[in-house]
C-alpha cells in the first residue's frame, strides 16, 4: 500500500498526562492523596498525579519567568497568558494578577474547578459521587453541551450554566426506562 497524500493528520500526542511519585510507600502522602480522592470523588490516584503534574508545570513556566527581568517582553507576553488563563479558569483571583500567586497555587485549587465538584457545589447532585455518575450518565450540560467527563475544568463564566441535559428524566425530560416501566404495570411493581 502506498503513502496517502494531501491528507493533513494530527500528530499523536506522547507526553505524559501523570507522573507516579518517586516513593511508593510514604506514608503521609499516602494519607494526603487517599484524603483528597474521598473529597473530591475522584476515581483512582492517577487523577491526584495529573492534576499535580500541570501544576508542577504551570509552577516551572512561572519560576522559570520571574529569573527573567521586570520589563522582559517574554515574562511580559508568557506570564500574562499564564496568569489570564488561570483567572479565566477560576484558579486565581482577579487581583493576583502576579507570578508570586502562582507559585503558591495547591492542587485543591484545580480540583475545586472540576465539573464533578461544581455539579456538587451546585446543589444538582446528593454527593460527589453522585455527580460523577449523573456526568457520566450523561444528566449534566455546560450551556447547550452534554459533558460526560468529570475532570471537565469548568470556566468562571460557564461555572453558572451548569444544568440538568434538556433530555435528562432528571429535569422534566422522557422518564426513565424503571418509570416507564412502572407506569405501563399499573406502578405496584415490586
Amino acid at each position: 500500500m502506498g503513502r496517502v497524500t494531501g491528507v493533513a493528520v494530527a500528530p499523536k500526542v506522547c507526553s505524559k498526562t501523570s507522573v507516579a511519585p518517586r516513593r511508593p510507600f510514604e506514608k503521609e502522602r499516602l494519607d494526603q492523596e487517599l484524603k483528597i480522592v474521598g473529597e473530591y470523588g475522584l476515581r483512582c490516584k492517577k487523577e491526584v498525579w495529573r492534576v499535580k503534574l500541570t501544576l508542577a508545570k504551570l509552577r516551572k513556566a512561572a519560576r522559570e519567568l520571574l529569573t527573567l527581568e521586570d520589563k522582559d517582553p517574554r515574562r511580559l507576553f508568557e506570564g500574562n497568558a499564564i496568569l489570564r488563563r488561570l483567572v479565566r479558569l477560576g484558579v486565581l483571583q482577579e487581583d493576583q494578577m502576579k507570578l508570586d500567586y502562582v507559585l503558591g497555587l495547591k492542587p485543591e485549587d484545580f480540583l475545586e474547578r472540576r465539573l464533578q465538584t461544581q455539579v456538587f457545589k451546585a446543589g444538582l447532585a446528593k454527593s460527589v459521587h453522585h455527580a460523577r455518575v449523573l456526568i457520566k450518565q450523561r444528566h449534566i450540560r455546560v450551556r447547550k453541551q452534554i459533558v460526560n467527563v468529570p475532570s471537565f475544568i469548568v470556566r468562571l463564566d460557564s461555572a453558572k450554566h451548569i444544568n440538568f441535559s434538556i433530555n435528562s428524566p432528571l429535569d422534566g425530560g422522557r422518564p426513565g426506562r424503571v418509570a416507564r416501566r412502572k407506569a405501563a404495570s399499573g406502578g405496584d411493581d415490586e
